[in-house]
Formats: structure tokens, sequence, C-alpha cells
């Protein structure tokens, strides 16, 4: 008996194995829970997410057109080819939406691990690209309903519609500010001919019409005014220039005299008078 005692564990050692069993329990109990809660909650704010795209008109009017039936027969009222119309236009909002999440992933990727933008809006982003892939699915089976191996090609000739689209788009876009941009290109070639002619003078400018004409009004009114007031000083001018003229002739072949001014000639005479009186 006394062996048999010996052999048993205390109970010292019996509680020092129990304590960290306790704990790992605990705390895995407390993990559990805690990652069944998080879950729970991350599912349920999933569900409660905004659609990151407006509803689907096209693919509504498509599920109205095909459930609906006559009242007096089982047969349906819409002909065949209203309802591929209408799987195409559902089809050309599917590429529409492909290539507008196409666009916007990466950019968005970079703003959520820079910290700018929130995860909610991450979430969305991501829904609606699970959203689409069923939608894509969808409409591949619709279209082989309704024509055999149309599935293979419909969303071929979508993207084609919506290229030819955007297209028109911003061709619309570009006639309407035409004649401004024609306007503005006008401005800066004038503007860049005067620059390499060296003329940046804004007397270089075209004049007016009217301008034209009334410079040239006032031209013609100073030119008949102007004899008028100009003769008086012409004759002023005149008269001084005989009183100061000198007349210069070079002696020529005949043996001419050469001319002298008056004073000249009063000394030439005072000279005479003084030889005769001698």
């Amino acid at each position: 008996m006394d062996y048999i005692r010996d052999s048993l564990p205390s109970l010292s050692s019996l509680t020092s194995l129990l304590i960290p069993i306790a704990y790992l329990t605990i705390l895995t109990g407390s993990l559990a829970t805690f990652s069944h809660i998080y879950r729970q909650r991350k599912l349920r704010s999933k569900l409660n997410l905004q659609p990151y795209f407006p509803p689907h008109t096209a693919r509504n009017i498509y599920l109205t057109l095909l459930h609906q039936t006559d009242t007096q027969s089982d047969l349906k009222s819409v002909p065949n080819s209203i309802l591929m119309a209408a799987l195409q236009e559902r089809a050309i909002e599917d590429i529409m939406r492909i290539r507008e999440i196409q666009t916007r992933k990466g950019p968005l990727n970079t703003l959520l691990q820079r910290g700018v933008v929130g995860d909610e809006i991450w979430q969305r982003l991501l829904r609606a690209e699970q959203e689409l892939e069923a939608e894509l699915k969808d409409v591949v089976a619709e279209a082989n309903a309704l024509a055999p191996q149309w599935g293979n090609n419909i969303f071929q000739s979508a993207n084609e519609i919506v290229v030819n689209r955007l297209t028109k788009r911003k061709i619309e876009e570009k006639r309407v500010t035409l004649e401004s941009e024609k306007a503005a290109w006008e401005e800066v070639k004038e503007a860049s001919r005067r620059e390499l002619e060296g003329d940046t003078s804004p007397a270089a400018t075209p004049l007016k019409k009217g301008s034209v004409t009334s410079a040239a009004g006032t031209g013609t009114g100073t030119s008949e005014s102007t004899p008028e007031k100009v003769k008086p000083k012409a004759a002023a001018v005149a008269e001084g220039s005989d009183e100061d003229a000198v007349m210069v002739e070079t002696p020529g072949v005949d043996g001419a005299q050469p001319a002298s001014t008056p004073d000249a000639g009063a000394g030439g005479g005072g000279k005479k008078k003084k030889k005769g009186k001698k």
C-alpha cells in the first residue's frame, strides 16, 4: 500500500497540470467565440453594403419582357426578335460595367493601400465584380436559349457596339467645342506670325472698316485745310530769303566779272572816288 501511495501523483502536481490545461481551454474558447462573432458581423456588414452600380435597368426590362404572357393564352406576346434585342442591350450594359470595374480597380487598390479610402468601398467593388460574373453566365445561358451558339458571340458584338457609341459621343463633344477651339487657334497663329515678323506694336493690328473710313476722312480734311494756313508762312520765308540772298556767279569763258555783294560794291565805289580825288 505504501508503494502504491508513493507511485500516485500528489495533489500539488495535479494542480500544476490542470492550471495550464484550463488556461489553454479558456484561451481557445475565447478565440473561437471572437472569430465567430467577427465573421457574423463581417457577413452582416457585407449584406448591408450599398450596391456599387445603380439598378440594372436593361436586365429588368428583359426579365419583364420574358415573363410577360398573354391574358387569353399561355403563349408569349413578345416576339423573339424583341427578346434578342433586349438581351443585347443587357449585354451592352454588362460590357460597360466591366470596363468601369477594370478602370477603377487598380487606382482604388492603390488608394486603399495608402489608407486614403476605407475598406467599405473596396468590398462594394469586389461584390459588384462577383455579381457581374454571375450576370455574364446568365446572359450566355439566355442567349443560347434564344438562338443556338449565340452565347459565344453576344459579348463580342456588344463590345463593338459600346466602342461605336463611345466614339460617336466623343465626336459630338468635339463638334460642340469646334468653333471656340478654331477661334483660339487663329489667335495663336496670328500672335506667332507677329512674333516671327518682329512686329509686336499694337498699331500693327488690323483696323476695322469704320476706323479706316474715319482715318481717311480726317486725312482729306487736313489736306484741304493745310494750304490756307501754310501760304502766309511760305510768303514770309520767301521775303526773308530775298533780303538775305547773295548772288554768286562763277567766272565764265566770256570774261564775265564775278559778282560781288553790296558791301563789296560799296567798298569798290569808295576806292574809285579816292582815285579820282588823287
